[in-house]
């Protein structure tokens, strides 16, 4: 006879720093109050960093292309190559874009393209050189791992040989964009055109073991079943511990449900923070969950009560905000949210993964 989870020996387990199963993290999002979900990503979270830290990085996204053949039914973004108005950002172009977010104050810029078909491996890495030498002060996310299968398959070269080339061209970080919901399921229905699970794990593995850094991702608000949500965080959770090389944070955002093929509703607020905190809770082997400004604006800052101890201020991100973001410039309007809610936020350097925190 199986024994239903309760809120007790949930907490007993967090408290000795122990894995919860899925079934209780099913159970948690379900049945748990907003209160004991706070409480006990509270719990985790202050067994990784003290009870009122909060950090943040000033972040733009800079999209050099909007050329994709993946075919996603989520994306506001895409355009295929055939159709009008297309871009491919020159060189010159980029550098403009770059200058334009550090003089608002990035300290962080990203980049993310899609599935562009002429463009492989060996073109980002020229790019990337190109780049970290324009810009020695500045930190990059370069492409994200979707990005990077892709530019390998164009290239015919394997994922340790394209992650080489690009830490030779000085790239250190491709974080784990692509990744939506980790489910087979999921990636069927709507994104056919990217990779499978197992593929996209393989890749990132590669990427690590490479030397190189990378992050978890996840998307919310789709159509997926909660059972999908929850393979996502049992795939995550189980590769964090298989990895010497760790993933250095976890952050989860919500889907924009506006000018796709797919459409829907928007994600409740509450429902994100609900979410946030099960992320929290059962991925005990995450130093660093992080929330979504970009998505959910100043609510993400709610975020910091469940679990999260991270979050971005967003300068620029043309994918989201063809979806229906919106994005603030006020940076200190957002920072003062969070110190309202009795955080004091510490702008930081990029996180670089360490090992979970040992049970005492």
């Amino acid at each position: 006879m199986t024994t239903r989870p309760g809120i007790s020996t949930i907490q007993t387990k967090v408290e000795h720093k122990q894995p919860i199963s899925t079934a209780e993290a099913k159970w948690l999002f379900e049945q748990a109050t907003d209160l004991q979900l706070q409480q006990l990503a509270q719990l985790r979270k202050e067994q990784h960093h003290p009870a009122k830290s909060a950090t943040y990085l000033i972040m733009g996204i800079i999209n050099y292309t909007n050329i994709c053949v993946a075919g996603c039914d989520y994306c506001s973004f895409y355009k295929y190559p055939h159709q009008d108005g297309t871009y491919l950002l020159s060189f010159a172009q980029l550098r403009e874009r770059v200058d334009k977010l550090q003089n608002l104050g990035a300290s962080m810029i990203a980049f993310n393209g899609g599935f562009h078909p002429q463009l492989d491996i060996y073109h980002y890495a020229k790019l990337f050189r190109q780049v970290h030498q324009s810009y020695p002060e500045l930190q990059f996310y370069d492409m994200t791992i979707a990005e990077f299968m892709f530019a390998c398959k164009r290239a015919q070269v394997s994922y340790p040989q394209g992650a080489q080339l690009l830490k030779d061209a000085g790239v250190e970080w491709i974080p784990g964009g692509g990744a939506e919901i980790l489910a087979e399921s999921f990636r069927t229905r709507h994104s056919p055109g990217k990779y499978t699970v197992e593929d996209y794990t393989q890749a990132q593995r590669e990427v690590l073991d490479s030397g190189l850094h990378s992050t978890a991702t996840m998307v919310i608000g789709f159509d997926e079943t909660l059972e999908e949500r929850l393979i996502h965080l049992e795939q995550l959770r189980d590769f964090q511990d298989q990895q010497t090389s760790k993933l250095a944070s976890f952050l989860c955002w919500t889907y924009k449900p506006y000018h796709n093929q797919l459409g829907g509703q928007e994600l409740s607020s509450n429902s994100y923070l609900r979410w946030l905190a099960i992320c929290r809770i059962y991925l005990h082997n995450f130093q660093h969950i992080r929330t979504s400004v970009l998505t959910k604006n100043e609510d993400a800052l709610q975020g910091l009560l469940y679990g999260a101890n991270d979050f971005d201020l967003p300068l620029e991100d043309e994918v989201t905000e063809k979806a229906g973001a919106t994005i603030s410039h006020d940076l200190e309007a957002l920072l003062n949210t969070a110190r309202q809610l009795g955080y004091q936020p510490i702008h930081r350097d990029p996180f670089k993964a360490q090992p979970p925190a040992s049970p005492r």
